[in-house]
């Protein structure tokens, strides 16, 4: 903000969680906390079930072949 750049509001990180270890998988979950905590809205995309475990709210995208379905859980 100092340097004239833009705040973020939200942020959507897509996948690259697969490849961490568990130590480095800790530090990220506790940024994405953190900005969460900060009023940011953190969205997530992964298949990596230990991270979706961490993860309170969720959604869910369903493909069919009518169409696709969301479900949210929190």
């Amino acid at each position: 903000a100092e340097a004239g750049g833009a705040e973020i509001n939200t942020l959507f990180v897509d996948e690259g969680f697969g490849t961490l270890d568990d130590q480095t998988l800790d530090e990220v979950m506790d940024v994405l906390d953190a900005l969460r905590d900060g009023g940011r809205a953190v969205g997530i995309v992964s298949h990596v079930a230990e991270l979706r475990a961490r993860i309170p709210a969720q959604l869910h995208i369903a493909k069919r072949r009518t169409g696709s379905t969301a479900t949210i859980t929190a």
